[in-house]
């Protein structure tokens, strides 16, 4: 079991700091069934700021896999309009959303590559008004994690499951800074001030390009749109209220032109995606878009990834973390995207951030699209740092100005 003291301290922070909970707000918790303990504690930490209902959609993993298994691929791409109607009026009524991710790893190994595409596709299609809604700060939205026994002893193989399920959960709270004796939503605070601070430096230099190069064989330029806006940390709707999306966070992140990412970036951790880890691959860029690509482990995954829509071959961010970060000094590979990319550089397949450009959130598809925004109907971060990285940022003017050299920040 996990330290009730810290657990209560955890549902604090996603209430508080993570989505920002509103007085008389709507709030609906995301959770799977094993972490049906930290959902409850959110959901009455959330009543006890003055939510006004707090609905909680609980999903299994496993009950998701024996479905995937038995049902055929037209009937899993049936989305009833009931589960739309939900998910419409959660807009509707401004509801924040918290989701607790709890992984169960290569839960769907050796299911058809193919048929978990089409089911996410349909689903994704019938649902992009709400994923532009989040996507687009239109309310506050926040990811949080819970450790479960199948998590926990992928991560530490060694151990009995409840000595790794506890180990897990003291890995997650210090990952999140939630500690026994120091309040974490002033520690938070504190530390979106740091993020705030070197947002500002890479927004004044607004360079043209960054180029990224190590050992592994990355060498990749990415072109930045112009305008672009820096963010990590806290996070602001367009109502103007405050929020931090991601716990844990330590990223600086911004907006790919899309038709200018050129050259070969290659993984630095394996990508955990729809069930199945990808591991080992590297992509190749010309234009904007992946023309080449290979995979140690689950390439059809990956190419299911790129072939999800025409936005998935494109980038729409790209992430800045030194290597010398608290999670990446934990020493593990947790084997899920909330930790692991922020532990490293990296970027996402898929559709950009509105917020990553100067007035973005207020931006018609068209209008990003003008910009050089990628739109997609999936967004994906996989790893690429390491602690030889070297970045170099390149002004309009032609300057280089080094970024980050063997891995961590010199700016």
């Amino acid at each position: 079991m996990p330290s009730q003291n810290r657990l209560e301290k955890y549902a604090a922070l996603a209430v508080e700091l993570g989505a920002n909970v509103q007085k008389d707000q709507s709030v609906v918790i995301r959770t799977a069934t094993d972490s049906l303990e930290l959902a409850r504690e959110i959901q009455k930490k959330a009543y006890e700021v003055g939510a006004k209902r707090v609905r909680l959609d609980i999903t299994d993993a496993h009950a998701s896999r024996i479905g995937l298994d038995y049902m055929d691929v037209e009937t899993l791409k049936e989305v009833p309009e009931w589960f739309v109607s939900k998910y419409q009026l959660d807009v509707d009524q401004g509801a924040c959303l918290i989701s607790i991710t709890s992984p169960i790893p290569e839960i769907n190994k050796g299911v058809s590559p193919d048929k978990m595409q089409q089911s996410a596709m349909a689903m994704m299609q019938k649902l992009a008004f709400f994923r532009e809604h989040t996507m687009g700060n239109r309310t506050q939205w926040t990811i949080v994690a819970a450790s479960n026994p199948a998590w926990a002893m992928k991560i530490f193989p060694g151990l009995e499951a409840s000595e790794a399920t506890e180990k897990l959960w003291e890995a997650i709270f210090d990952a999140t800074r939630v500690y026994e004796n120091q309040d974490p939503v002033s520690l938070w605070n504190e530390h979106n001030k740091t993020l705030a601070a070197h947002n500002k430096v890479l927004n004044d230099l607004q360079f043209k390009h960054l180029h990224f190069k190590n050992q592994l064989g990355t060498d990749l330029i990415v072109e930045l749109v112009k305008n672009h806006v820096w963010a990590g940390g806290q996070e602001k709707t367009t109502q103007g209220v405050f929020f931090n999306p991601n716990i844990p966070t330590e990223e600086s992140f911004t907006m790919p032109y899309k038709p200018g990412t050129r050259g070969r970036v290659y993984a630095s951790k394996p990508l955990d995606y729809q069930g199945n880890l990808i591991d080992g691959f590297w992509l190749e860029f010309k234009e904007g878009k992946v023309v080449d690509f290979d995979a140690k482990e689950a390439k059809s995954s990956l190419e299911n990834l790129l072939n999800f829509d025409e936005g998935a071959r494109y980038i729409g961010e790209i992430a800045l973390i030194q290597h010398d970060s608290p999670i990446q000094n934990t020493g593990l590979l947790f084997y899920n995207t909330l930790f692991d990319e922020n532990a490293s550089c990296h970027m996402a397949l898929g559709r950009a951030y509105p917020m990553n450009v100067k007035g973005g959130t207020s931006m018609s598809q068209d209008q990003l699209d003008a910009v050089g925004a990628n739109n997609s109907m999936t967004h994906v971060d996989f790893m690429f740092g390491t602690e030889d990285l070297d970045v170099i940022g390149v002004t309009h003017e032609g300057k280089e100005v080094p970024v980050m050299l063997k891995g961590n920040f010199v700016i």
